[in-house]
């Protein structure tokens, strides 16, 4: 999508350091981190919010949620980490382009 920073990303128009990346998405490390470890998982395919996602779109995040239990290690995400999804502008949301942060490398307050 033109002006979608993480399609941007995603083309290598703006360069940005992935720490893992696969045919479905990549993860990024957040440039406002709220934890130790604070990391951005993010479909290469642009939609903003859960409610455009096609069947399709929801069995590829599906794979993508699977694979952080593996890559959780080598992230520095061994005691546990925190999965959170802003869905619009009254939750958070900045970058309207679905992505998930993934917190955690220290005790989380609840």
């Amino acid at each position: 999508m033109d002006g979608c920073i993480f399609c941007m990303i995603a083309g290598g128009v703006i360069p940005s350091p992935k720490v893992y990346e696969d045919e479905l998405m990549f993860i990024i490390s957040d440039i406002y981190p709220k934890a130790k470890k604070h990391y951005l998982m993010i479909p290469k395919k642009h939609y903003k919010l859960l409610a455009d996602m096609t069947e399709g779109d929801a069995a590829d995040l599906s794979r993508c949620l699977k694979k952080l239990p593996d890559l959780a290690e080598g992230l520095g995400l061994t005691n546990g980490f925190r999965l959170i999804i802003n869905q619009g502008t009254d939750a958070g949301q900045t970058v309207f382009h679905l992505h998930v942060h993934i917190l955690g490398g220290e005790e989380l307050p609840i």
